[in-house]
């Protein structure tokens, strides 16, 4: 087979509205790269130096023109500079690969699978750690490009390309009074965020973003080109891609259901941290758990931050309503908590509060998160945030440290949509409700890390010691807010994990997205 065209490309893009297509094969590219290189590839591929990757690089930029950035390069420097986290910034890849249609990432692994090339695939980038979505001496596929936005004709249906920010989805669809499940910080990525489950403001009335998902455009490992949904043939691979992360293919495009949205009232309530405010806090956030179902368009998420400039201890009371309505019934044992120092809650647009979660979000430094779910409780919130101080307590000093624990409720407002179209693997439907903690530090020092790092996991195991001497912990884990160092899959529970590693298994028998691209949470 000889590689397509470019000319061709056009034709190929609307054939992709079918359900599978396969615009290449690995004999193929083989072949392809055999006359690239001017012999047998597969005689350098066995060898132990980064010879693989090399070639890949030099291979995707000889059949991709002007799509390759090598280091040292403007293109290269420019994109790397497009993480959050410095040490996924730091992370320093043979090349970055930059598609611009699905025909693009299907010739991409498929060259990876033959010369051995371990990969990593960029959304938004707003992994915590390195190899999240940038990997060392590998190539990174970035989907800098892939960020249109098409509304089907009766607007249900918004189709996003996977290296879209949630700011710019919502900049596209507030004007038409309409909004997707997604993430509430602006910069986030679509890809990792929904692969991830994705919690959103408006959960509460339609899951979480995993969930809204009507259609996945998806690379498999054998370079096949397929549409994945419940009405597909595809019912277990369209399971397995709500929540289960990078592990079953590459997704190039989301199919996201649309709802009506308009303004909203919203915003934080910052109170130094004393007793007395965080006990009115914690039985606040304990009773809206319980509460939630009687008023679907609140949220809420509870923070507790030290300010190292000033020196003390704040809690962020962050109420979102998905109306235009101020103090609604359902928050008001927050709104009437005395003492704010800082009040933003006022009537918004969805990205201009985006864009103010994302000022407490700062890129550049090192971060690290991590998380646990816990039943719903006050005090036991109480005992969390008091770890929570001894810790931080012993690293406050490290420059520019910024450490947060942040509590956001797991309702059955959001458990009951956890079914809809086959349900997903998470292990939680029908449960809570649950609170949820990201364990979240920033700092700018790599010398400070090994001591931060190592307070931030005795927070978490503490904090769950604490929960399980008290009959109320669980074993969920978030993915989009674990540590590497954390298990997530095992969280999801041992029948959802056999099932998960059998569709992985059956999709992708080679196991080509366990072994080459390394990164973020894997099955085994």
């Amino acid at each position: 087979m000889r590689l397509i065209s470019l000319v061709t490309l056009p034709l190929l893009s609307r054939i992709a509205a079918a359900e599978s297509f396969s615009p290449y094969t690995l004999e193929g590219v083989k072949a392809e790269i055999s006359a690239f290189l001017g012999h047998n590839a597969s005689q350098h591929t066995r060898a132990v130096s980064n010879f693989g990757c090399d070639v890949a690089c030099g291979f995707l930029a000889f059949s991709r023109p002007n799509s390759v950035a090598f280091p040292n390069s403007t293109i290269y420097d420019f994109q790397e500079n497009r993480y959050w986290s410095q040490q996924q910034e730091l992370t320093r890849p043979s090349c970055r690969f930059s598609p611009t249609r699905a025909e693009d990432v299907s010739l991409a692994i498929l060259t990876f699978r033959v010369t051995h090339c371990e990969f990593a695939v960029k959304s938004g980038g707003h992994g915590a750690f390195s190899g999240a979505s940038n990997i060392q001496d590998g190539v990174t596929v970035d989907f800098i490009h892939l960020t249109d936005l098409q509304l089907s004709e009766d607007r249900k249906i918004a189709s996003v390309g996977a290296g879209s920010t949630w700011f710019n989805v919502y900049e596209q669809l507030t004007p038409q009074n309409l909004t997707v499940i997604g993430g509430r910080v602006s910069p986030i990525g679509v890809g990792g965020l929904t692969l991830g489950g994705g919690v959103s403001f408006f959960s509460a009335r339609y899951g979480w973003a995993c969930d809204n998902v009507y259609n996945y455009q998806v690379v498999l490992a054998d370079g096949s080109i397929r549409d994945i949904n419940h009405k597909s043939c595809y019912k277990d691979l369209y399971w397995a891609l709500r929540g289960g992360g990078n592990n079953f293919a590459i997704v190039t495009r989301f199919d996201l259901q649309t709802y009506p949205q308009g303004d909203m009232w919203a915003g934080a309530q910052t109170f130094i941290n004393t007793p007395e405010t965080s006990k009115a806090i914690n039985e606040a956030f304990e009773s809206f758990a319980i509460n939630s179902p009687e008023d679907d368009y609140a949220q809420i998420i509870t923070a507790y931050a030290y300010a190292q400039s000033q020196g003390v201890y704040v809690i962020a009371s962050d109420l979102q309503y998905g109306k235009p309505v101020a103090k609604p019934p359902i928050l008001q044992n927050f709104t009437a908590i005395p003492g704010a120092v800082a009040d933003t809650l006022r009537v918004v647009d969805l990205p201009s509060l985006t864009q103010e979660f994302n000022a407490t979000n700062p890129y550049g430094f090192r971060k690290t998160y991590w998380t646990f779910t816990f039943k719903n409780n006050a005090a036991l919130m109480g005992d969390i945030v008091a770890i929570y101080t001894e810790e931080v307590d012993k690293v406050k000093d490290a420059p520019g440290i910024v450490p947060a624990v942040i509590f956001q409720p797991i309702t059955t407002s959001m458990t009951k949509h956890f079914s809809k179209n086959g349900g997903n693997p998470l292990g939680l439907e029908g449960q809570g409700p649950l609170n949820l903690v990201n364990v979240d530090f920033s700092w700018t020092k790599i010398s400070d890390d090994e001591r931060i790092m190592a307070a931030a996991q005795a927070i978490v195991d503490r904090s769950i010691a604490a929960a399980k001497a008290r009959g109320l912990d669980h074993p969920y884990l978030y993915q989009n807010y674990a540590s590497q160092k954390q298990d997530v899959f095992a969280g999801y529970g041992e029948a959802n994990l056999a099932r998960l590693r059998s569709i992985s298994k059956k999709y992708d028998p080679e196991q080509t997205l366990q072994r080459l691209q390394p990164g973020y949470f894997k099955l085994h």
